[in-house]
């Protein structure tokens, strides 16, 4: 028999919460100007290396990379941002000037360790803002995760903190490489990294690492005059819009892109705590792919992430939509036809054969389904239909010309 590869799940039960999931982002994103947008899943390996950085483990370790029959170097994505910045600059965006702003939801793939909350295909929804410089961007990028979580229900502690930019971070990486290079047992991930990119050493996820960097030296203590302001101001902004947040200097994020602002929601809900919803600013990305530099900002959430927690809490007994259904084939012409008025508010599933009552309960239990409609001879007769709440037990013939105002009072 052939099977899902290991790590790629079909979403067939969750599929109609991860349509929920999606459908908030969006009217979320929606209300704050963004616009769909979707980028191919298959891209040049080298806009990957060049974007998120030689230094990180997804390019070290997780890429599905390939040789495809032209000869190309090829990689299926591993995060959303690249994707779009190589599309912002293809199109000639980045010269016509002006804010962009998009959002998108699908597929990425990395080739590491399934585990609860991870796989090597999973979705995330993520949105980027290219052409705007002001703080004032960032904490609305903040602010658009914590409403989206917020009406998900979820809680989590937001992180955040500054990287600096490419006037204060030299400084500050050749302070840190000075103080890594006089300790004694870091891990060989951390040994290459400080030839790479040193500041991934404070993102080490060693116990060992942890303790031997807790004298570090960090960057907000090293930010220059625009970055410190720049930094303020977004407490501030976060502060005065009550958004509660834990300064963490040392959160760098997994990719080697970003500059400034940079910030994580994490929650402890799926086991030890995780990110749900991450991003910050990027404002030489644009330029490294070969674009005018542009300021850019934004965020990526795991799907899959989302759902888990979600689902620990759902109530597998709650019952939802309509059953419709008849007692005699002669009519079924009827119910097709009242279902197809009924869906364009509700949720319906239609029963197209005849069977006795107690069948059809049944059915609707199996369901799950919350309201029992089903057409009879006598309801027929009367221009009635027998309407039963499985939730509660009511019961009672109603007129079908009163149908749907009563569904839509319920």
């Amino acid at each position: 028999m052939i099977q899902a590869l290991r790590g790629m799940k079909d979403i067939i039960d969750d599929g109609d919460l991860y349509q929920y999931i999606v459908k908030i982002c969006e009217e979320i994103t929606l209300n704050f100007g963004y616009k769909f947008i979707e980028t191919p899943k298959l891209e040049q390996t080298s806009l990957f290396i060049r974007s998120v950085g030689e230094s990180s483990d997804i390019v070290n370790k997780e890429m599905y990379q390939f040789i495809d029959k032209g000869g190309n170097d090829v990689c299926l994505r591993p995060e959303g941002t690249a994707g779009v910045v190589r599309a912002f600059i293809e199109h000639k965006f980045d010269r016509a000037g002006g804010v962009r702003k998009y959002f998108y939801y699908g597929s990425m793939f990395r080739y590491e360790r399934p585990q609860k909350g991870r796989l090597r295909e999973f979705h995330q929804f993520g949105i980027e803002c290219f052409g705007e410089k002001s703080v004032y961007e960032d904490a609305s990028v903040i602010i658009i995760g914590a409403e989206i979580l917020n009406r998900l229900g979820i809680k989590t502690t937001l992180k955040i903190n500054s990287l600096g930019d490419k006037e204060c971070m030299p400084k500050y990486k050749a302070k840190l490489v000075e103080y890594l290079n006089s300790l004694d047992g870091l891990c060989q991930d951390c040994l290459r990294r400080i030839d790479t990119n040193p500041i991934r050493v404070l993102d080490c996820k060693n116990e060992n690492c942890q303790n031997l960097l807790k004298n570090a030296p960090l960057i907000t203590e090293n930010l220059n005059d625009e970055c410190q302001k720049d930094f303020d101001k977004l407490k501030e902004i976060l502060t005065n819009n009550n958004i509660k947040f834990e300064v963490d200097p040392k959160l760098v994020r997994g990719l080697d892109y970003y500059s400034k602002t940079a910030f994580e929601f994490i929650s402890d809900e799926i086991g030890s705590q995780s990110a749900v919803l991450g991003g910050g600013r990027y404002d030489n990305l644009v330029e490294y792919l070969g674009g005018r530099q542009t300021y850019a900002v934004g965020f990526a959430m795991g799907i899959e992430r989302i759902m888990e927690i979600l689902k620990s809490r759902t109530q597998s007994d709650e019952r939802k939509g309509i059953y419709l259904c008849a007692l005699d084939d002669k009519f079924i012409d009827e119910i097709y036809k009242l279902g197809l008025n009924l869906r364009k508010t509700h949720n319906v599933e239609t029963n197209y054969e005849a069977k006795n009552p107690a069948k059809h309960l049944k059915s609707a239990d199996n369901l799950n389904k919350k309201i029992f409609l089903c057409l009879g001879e006598n309801e027929f007769k009367n221009n009635e239909i027998w309407y039963k709440n499985l939730d509660n037990g009511d019961d009672e013939k109603l007129n079908l010309n009163d149908l749907e105002r009563f569904l839509n009072a319920r």
